[in-house]
């Protein structure tokens, strides 16, 4: 499944290269750049082990203080307001194209299409629950026992779906590239605000080079500033209906 980085022949640049102004043209551009310049970037030594660490620890800590008394009441929520398990399991595209099931809060009523549709904003599948799970990416939280498993990591490009990863790999120049790292419960593109429905190709081009923005400097310190951005926008986003003004 690994996508090869680098091109069959060189592109010369000169002092007097003018950057295209459009954005398609910038986007193409943009991946050419990024072509050019991933290699073969490896993070220091001491990354992966500590990342590891970081993973378990973050997890297990998250599990045992908050979703140990926190799922009960979001099960019970689940239950009382639409029929239905109380998880909602999904194949997902993982490290090399690995597949495996992603576990999240369900949020929709049952469905035909919950595996090839993606869910858009005021969606009818959503349930009154539901829409506030997404909106505070409380839905996500069951991944961090995808973390344990290691299946992911709490950083990395977000996993996609089995129909999605087929598709956009066709169509979307170095898709690929992102499966060449774990996939994440947050990463650059998330902080970036690139969230939730996929309405245009420019839009998830974007995406793309966030991720493969973060392949090319992985570091502890940027894993950490991107947990940081992470839970600041989580906070605000639970705090919001109780601080916004009437």
């Amino acid at each position: 499944m690994k996508q090869q980085a680098t091109l069959d022949i060189a592109i010369e640049r000169s002092a007097t290269q003018v950057i295209p102004q459009s954005d398609i043209a910038n986007i193409r551009y943009m991946f050419r750049e990024m072509n050019q310049q991933y290699l073969d970037h490896q993070p220091a030594s001491y990354y992966f082990a500590v990342k590891r660490i970081m993973d378990v620890a973050i997890s297990a800590a998250f599990i045992t203080l908050i979703m140990s008394w926190l799922t009960p009441i979001i099960a019970i929520l689940i239950k009382l307001t639409s029929k239905g398990p109380v998880f909602f399991i999904q194949k997902r595209t993982g490290y090399m194209g690995v597949e495996f099931n992603c576990f999240k809060f369900r949020t929709m009523y049952l469905n035909d299409e919950a595996d090839i549709q993606q869910v858009s904003i005021n969606d009818k599948r959503i349930t009154t629950i539901g829409k506030f799970l997404r909106l505070t990416h409380l839905d996500e939280t069951p991944q961090f026992f995808n973390v344990i498993l290691g299946e992911m990591s709490v950083v990395g490009p977000r996993p996609h779906m089995i129909y999605h990863t087929r598709y956009y790999s066709e169509c979307i120049p170095y898709y690929n590239l992102r499966l060449e790292v774990q996939p994440g419960m947050t990463g650059m593109a998330q902080i970036k605000d690139y969230i939730g429905e996929i309405s245009v190709e420019r839009e998830l081009r974007k995406r793309i080079q966030w991720d493969i923005y973060y392949m090319k400097n992985r570091s502890v310190l940027l894993d950490l500033k991107i947990l940081v951005s992470t839970a600041g926008s989580v906070i605000s986003k639970i705090l919001q209906p109780f601080t916004r003004k009437k």
